[in-house]
């Protein structure tokens, strides 16, 4: 088959944090699932062999009991665990349904259920409408590192699943415990974060970390070697749901107007995504040296921008 295919459209979705890697087939109009990851997320398994291994012997046990997964493979390419782009089998929605519903035992019980409602959720449906945020043209109209943009990427992003999309918060809430910056200060705060300088990356990302993290207020309580500290209520939590999906294409805009390069979130771990800016509280040396490697200059790449959502859509 013809390598182009491996330029289509990727999607990586995620369970239990094992990755479901996709690629899209223009021809027949559908997703194709890397049988190796629907294998490896069902069992949990870390070493993709033992995953491609148990694959090939379920692929040849189905078969023998006259299973037969609608499967293919159609030249489509994956990234192998060394680093290479290699031809791997493919499931489409409906092989991948067969193959949960005859696995041999019920750990594909839990997977299935998640990959046939999970799009349907409003997490699923508030990332389709971030893929189609690419063709709608406000990427190119908003006003990057306005307070204004970041409303409009909001009211996008949840438009019709939350009925405050798009809305600052008027009123104070707390998950788990943990209660947010307190919503009277946000007038002031947002004027300020709104009016910091955005020219250079140290600007934007001090920008990004103030909206993202800080409230601008400091809890009287919290010392550290005499020096007051950002406490964890400060953090600004701007909308209801949905601050961290926002926020993030709200950096990638600053940083495509002033500096012509966007964020390739492929190359930045999860968890030390969340523990940097845990540690921005106080500290923002740790997330700068996390996303300044991991800049791209592929600001106008299509699949750059949907591998973007499918990697930091869910944190």
């Amino acid at each position: 088959m013809a390598d182009h295919k491996e330029q289509n459209k990727k999607s990586i979705r995620f369970f239990n944090d094992r990755e479901v890697r996709a690629v899209w087939d223009e021809k027949q109009n559908c997703w194709w699932f890397s049988a190796t990851d629907i294998v490896r997320a069902i069992n949990n398994e870390p070493d993709y062999t033992k995953a491609g291994n148990c694959w090939r012997w379920l692929k040849k046990k189905l078969k023998q009991e006259d299973i037969e997964l609608v499967s293919a493979t159609h030249g489509f390419k994956f990234e192998a665990p060394d680093g290479k782009l290699r031809v791997a089998d493919v499931l489409n929605s409906e092989g991948v349904v067969l193959l949960a519903k005859n696995y041999p035992n019920n750990r594909a019980n839990e997977f299935l259920d998640w990959f046939t409602y999970s799009n349907n959720t409003i997490d699923g449906q508030s990332k389709k409408k971030a893929y189609q945020l690419f063709e709608s043209g406000i990427l190119q109209t908003a006003e990057p590192g306005s307070i204004k943009c970041l409303q409009q990427l909001h009211a996008y992003l949840f438009g019709g699943l939350y009925d405050f999309a798009g809305q600052i918060r008027t009123k104070n809430i707390s998950k788990g415990g943990f209660t947010f910056a307190n919503c009277m200060h946000f007038p002031e705060t947002l004027q300020t974060i709104e009016r910091m300088p955005e020219t250079t990356f140290d600007e934007m990302m001090d920008k990004y970390v103030e909206m993202k993290i800080r409230a601008n207020e400091y809890h009287v309580n919290s010392f550290t070697n005499g020096r007051v500290q950002p406490n964890l209520c400060n953090v600004a939590h701007l909308f209801m749901e949905g601050n961290g999906r926002s926020t993030r294409i709200w950096l990638d805009l600053m940083l495509k107007r002033s500096l012509k390069r966007c964020v390739d979130w492929s190359q930045i771990n999860k968890n030390e995504y969340l523990n940097a800016m845990h540690e921005s509280l106080s500290d923002s040396t740790h997330i700068k040296a996390l996303v300044e490697p991991a800049l791209t200059t592929k600001i106008d790449d299509r699949e750059m921008f949907m591998k973007g959502i499918d990697y930091s859509y869910s944190y």
